[in-house]
């Protein structure tokens, strides 16, 4: 720049100084506003901030009550650039930044621009915690098992092989048979030879990682009650051994069943189905994808051979007795007993939230537990298993007090991390995960508070369970920016970019159906009112948000196909094999494609431009790229006005819009916009989302 227009903008500055713009302020935690994103112990950090060209007059780092003046970088077209070096960070670090301009300050950290500073919401610095690389935007790809394919029928549950609470197994004939109230007995014979069998199809869908429901020998449907952490289940695996009679008529004890017995102990079936899960992890890595396991270590099952409720391991060969069986048993400390005079056959063991199906595991008296599943941890994810990460089930729950679980956790994380670099650690929780994200125990959560809730409510008005509606709630963008802003701000950068973003799942109804905004349940309204006035252009809205959102989205099988169910276990239906929605799996491949094929949309910065009832606007944006999304939940058409250079974008400059949705269908046909006035000027039809592309190059 010449000395005489350095010496007219000086001028400018003192003579003339424009009001504070607000609009250009913004830092964040991506990798251009932070470098490096994920500090080494001690080494320092060169964080930036964005402004106006020449409009504020000092920004300050604030670091505790310590304050670094920053110094401006450099500029561009539309904005100027501060940075400042951090002190080495040798520990966990909270920071905002303080603007100066004429006789307004101003205070900027997560919650973006405060007159009245909230230190709740804080930017953060955790030096040595890095999340996998690999799940930063990845799309995941949730699989219940035994309801997706099945691959094997010689490995399926068979009818009258054995009891589980109160019903007696049934292999379901018809694989587009609706679940029934009670279902966890009932099987469809999905299996690991079928997830093998689609590994294409999820491949072309643009998948990237699985996530799989548990898989280890369980006498349920689901697996959340473990009988065998060594082992997977034969049932999903192979039976190479199979002898024995099925559960005699009349008779309520397993061990009666030398046929099921003789399934899920016999060693040969146990390394049998080892291998077959080795060789679906071969075939998902050689097709440049990953795999994460279901760990339930809060609670066992009853079936469980420490504690053998069912007495199937008595007296088996290689088996020691159960803590049930026997007070001399060696896995008597795994649990906690309430009479301790009972055996044999004691049956006052803690069960989770009361169920003796679940016993509660008692890590903290017995060492030999908790060296077992750090040991189970570890396995996992080292040859020649080579898992990818571990999903952890109901985890804030494990051990009796929140102070034995973060000390757990701790442990657990050195473990797999030690074991794998590159392994993920995600959890599912409720509530506020900041106290478990501070880079010593979980990588992510399962996305409920920050992402599941708050789109569920403003496209639907109807809770994840499809257990209330409120009217209030659907459409309201301030609760829904409000809900957003708070919840995220609870997850450090690393963390939401590998949270796992999810519409549908196991534990929740199916969000397709969720667009009827019907109350209902399984056992009040039946199945086929959960597929009755779904609306698949609000499930298309809801798609395009995930696809667009800062995370991982996660996709629950058949979501993608069409699938409706209420909450579990309703939500557990087969996948519709050759009943699928084309329409419907072709809108997700081509969202997908668009969420990949975008650097703003894997790793970009996020902020919220126009907002009015029933109608959000945002924006994705790096310096080379920028991506408007606009959601119309309303059932009118939308003349908006949105203005775009916060994101970057140059005026008189053209957008293209890459997809629109609607009730009728969705169109990728591109259609160019021109920038004027700062605005992106559009009509956006009702009950619609579309997606526009600005690029610098």
């Amino acid at each position: 720049m010449s000395y005489n227009k350095i010496s007219r903008a000086v001028d400018y500055i003192f003579n003339n100084k424009p009001a504070l713009n607000f609009g250009a302020l913004f830092s964040d935690g991506t990798e251009f506003y932070r470098s490096p994103q994920e500090p080494k112990n001690g080494e320092q950090v060169k964080l930036r901030f964005r402004t106006a060209p020449y409009n504020v007059d000092e920004i300050y780092l604030c670091i505790g009550d310590e304050r670094l003046l920053m110094e401006r970088e450099f500029s561009d077209q539309l904005f100027d650039y501060y940075f400042v070096m951090t002190p080495p960070v040798t520990k966990r670090l909270e920071y905002y930044f303080e603007i100066h301009s004429g006789r307004v300050t101003a205070y900027y950290n997560k919650l973006f621009l405060q007159k009245h500073l909230n230190r709740d919401y804080d930017f953060e610095l955790i030096p040595d915690f890095t999340v996998p690389a690999w799940a930063k935007g990845a799309v995941f790809y949730q699989i219940f098992v035994d309801r997706f394919c099945n691959g094997d029928p010689s490995n399926d549950v068979l009818t009258n092989e054995y009891r589980y609470i109160n019903d007696r197994s049934a292999h379901i004939d018809d694989w587009f048979q609706n679940p029934a109230c009670m279902d966890v007995a009932n099987f469809y014979g999905g299996d690991l030879q079928g997830v093998i069998n689609k590994l294409d199809y999820l491949k072309d869908l643009g998948v990237d990682v699985l996530y799989l429901n548990p898989i280890f020998v369980s006498p349920s449907s689901h697996k959340y009650d473990i009988q065998d952490y060594d082992y997977v289940d034969p049932h999903f695996g192979k039976i190479v051994k199979d002898e024995g009679r099925l559960l005699p008529e009349g008779s309520l004890f397993n061990k009666e069943s030398t046929r099921y017995v003789n399934r899920v102990t016999a060693l040969e079936n146990l390394e049998a189905s080892n291998d077959v899960f080795i060789k679906l992890v071969e075939e998902i890595h050689k097709r440049g994808m990953k795999i994460v396991l279901d760990g339930v270590f809060n609670h066992c099952g009853s079936f469980n051979k420490w504690i053998d409720r069912e007495r199937i391991y008595e007296g088996e060969e290689g088996y020691a007795p159960g803590a049930y069986v026997s007070q001399d048993s060696p896995y008597r400390s795994f649990f906690k007993f309430n009479d301790q005079y009972s055996w044999p056959y004691n049956g006052s063991y803690n069960g989770w939230w009361g169920h003796d199906t679940l016993p509660k595991l008692n890590y903290e008296e017995s060492d030999m537990l908790y060296e077992y599943i750090m040991r189970i941890g570890r396995k996992w994810v080292s040859p020649p298993f080579n898992v990818d990460g571990w999903r952890l089930d109901v985890a804030a729950d494990l051990g009796q007090s929140e102070e034995f679980n973060h000390r757990f956790w701790r442990d657990f994380r050195r473990n797999v991390k030690e074991a794998n670099p590159n392994a993920i650690i995600l959890a599912e929780h409720y509530g506020n995960p900041k106290p478990w994200l501070l880079g010593d125990q979980w990588d992510t959560v399962m996305n409920y508070d920050a992402f599941m809730e708050p789109i569920t409510w403003f496209l639907t008005g109807v809770e994840k369970h499809s257990d209330e509606f409120r009217g209030d709630l659907m459409g309201n963008p301030d609760v829904f920016t409000g809900a957003m802003r708070h919840h995220m701000s609870h997850l450090s950068q690393g963390s939401l970019e590998v949270a796992m973003n999810e519409l549908s799942n196991h534990d929740h109804s199916r969000f397709l159906t969720r667009t009827n905004r019907k109350v209902g349940r399984l056992h009040t309204l039946g199945a086929e009112a959960a597929n009755q006035d779904i609306n698949k252009g609000v499930f298309r809205e809801a798609v395009v948000f995930q696809m667009t959102w800062p995370g991982a989205p996660t996709l629950y099988y058949g979501d993608e196909a069409g699938l409706c169910g209420w909450t579990d276990p309703d939500n557990r239906r087969t996948y519709p094999w050759g009943r699928e929605d084309q329409k419907l799996i072709s809108f997700h491949k081509e969202m997908i494609r668009i969420h990949k094929e975008s650097v703003a949309l894997m790793k970009g910065s996020v902020i919220f431009l126009h907002c009015e009832n029933k109608v959000i606007s945002y924006g994705r944006f790096t310096r080379d790229e920028a991506v408007i999304v606009i959601l119309n939940n309303d059932y009118c058409d939308k003349d908006l006005k949105i203005h775009v250079r916060r994101l970057g974008v140059i005026n008189n400059r053209t957008m293209k819009r890459v997809m629109l949705t609607t009730e009728e269908g969705y169109d990728i046909d591109e259609k160019t916009y021109m920038v004027q006035n700062n605005m992106l000027s559009v009509v956006v039809p009702k009950i619609s989302a579309s997606v526009y592309v600005y690029k610098t190059n």
